[in-house]
């Protein structure tokens, strides 16, 4: 086994990549949904859409859950989840609160004037750590979509307050090994200010609720430019990065697949990941995917997507972290960045298609699920109960 093909198969050998549950049903755009024959309409799908994932790619062994999608009941849904990862084998991974669907939420949740609201979603949040409890779940993952449309509309203070109760009162709750993921987001649905708007806000509220909060990082969640590279780089170097949600996008949060617009910044990202371990730095981080498609095949995209981000990872693996450091340096311009540039352009299919078939997986998952005849199985048995439903998260 030559230098590169240990690395590779090194950095493959811990990389693993969650899945979201609602990546496999109908979802849609601002402007209407364009139902697929084979999306998942309830729970169990879901999970069986996730397994198949992870019984192709090997590395997909939990799936993130959405409280009101996918546990109607609250905790009362936790047998039936119980019963379907023992069914698929893959496990529940994140908890995903849900403060944006309730019409009450209409001017904000945990940051909304009135205060019975800001009840309601702070036991929002409380029951989600329970249910996380019950599942043996770790993190609690929030995306909070507050915020305001207009100047003047809101007082921008006071919602900073309100905010940091609720987290607090959500982390007091959180068992010893569990952790608070907090989201950022610039815009959208709010277009004046969101109330967690960027990572500086993100590490901020984290800080302030407690040690088991740290963030989570978005890719399709920053202005245009934006270098989240280096925002990853100041969250590792603050212990505070809990987190990814991974997806692509060209203009806004767009939810493409990963690396389908620019692969260079997730290598980028996974660099620095890579960099900051090789220094013997820690850090645990959830890899999850965060991603809608309407267009491509939902089982398709999956796999393509946690394939893509096996290979980028893998590339970042084989930048010679000591030989870059030397060249940095010197401020050896030109030789760092064709070192860097070497790793992100070599060609590592070979050798990820070599360590699955180590791992007696299929050296390409997408033509696997192809052979396999799985979406054409689901299509047919889902068709019917998708043209009446018009599609839905849930």
């Amino acid at each position: 086994m030559n230098d590169a093909q240990q690395k590779v198969f090194a950095a493959l050998d811990h990389f693993r990549i969650e899945l979201p549950s609602w990546g496999f049903a109908n979802t849609g755009t601002r402007f209407g949904k364009f139902i697929q024959p084979g999306a998942a309409t309830n729970i169990a799908e879901k999970f069986a859409d996730a397994g198949m994932v992870n019984k192709l790619t090997g590395v997909a062994p939990t799936v993130a859950l959405h409280v009101l999608w996918d546990l109607p009941k609250g905790e009362g849904s936790v047998n039936e989840i119980r019963q379907l990862e023992q069914q698929h084998g893959i496990r529940s991974g994140s908890i995903n609160p849900n403060l944006f669907q309730d019409q009450v939420y209409k001017f904000g949740s945990l940051c909304n004037p009135d205060p019975s609201v800001r009840k309601q979603a702070t036991d929002h949040m409380i029951e989600s750590v329970q249910i996380a409890k019950a599942l043996g779940s770790r993190d609690i993952s929030l995306w909070l979509s507050d915020g305001a449309n207009y100047p003047g509309t809101q007082s921008i203070q006071r919602r900073i307050g309100w905010l940091t109760e609720a987290l607090a009162a959500t982390h007091a709750e959180l068992a010893t090994d569990q952790r608070l993921l907090v989201e950022y987001k610039p815009f959208e649905p709010a277009f004046y200010f969101t109330d967690l708007a960027d990572w500086g806000m993100a590490y901020t509220m984290a800080k302030q609720a407690g040690p088991q909060a740290v963030v989570l990082v978005d890719t399709g969640h920053h202005a245009l430019g934006t270098n989240i590279e280096q925002i990853v780089a100041w969250l590792l170097h603050l212990g505070a990065l809990g987190g990814f949600h991974f997806n692509d996008r060209k203009f806004a949060d767009d939810d493409l697949t990963l690396g389908s617009i620019d692969p260079y910044q997730v290598f980028r990202i996974f660099h620095e990941i890579h960099a900051h371990t090789a220094s013997g730095g820690r850090s645990d981080i959830a890899y999850m995917i965060d991603q809608s498609h309407n267009l491509k095949g939902k089982m398709e995209a999956m796999v393509q997507t946690v394939a893509t981000a096996q290979e980028l990872y893998a590339r970042a693996a084989l930048v010679d972290q000591a030989k870059l450091s030397e060249l940095q340096d010197a401020c050896a311009l030109v030789e760092a960045e064709e070192l860097f540039r070497n790793a992100f352009f070599t060609d590592v299919r070979p050798l990820v298609q070599a360590w699955r078939s180590s791992k007696g997986l299929p050296a390409d998952p997408l033509v696997a699920l192809k052979e396999s005849g799985y979406v054409d199985t689901i299509s047919r048995e889902r068709a019917a109960k998708n043209a009446s439903s018009g599609g839905s998260y849930a």
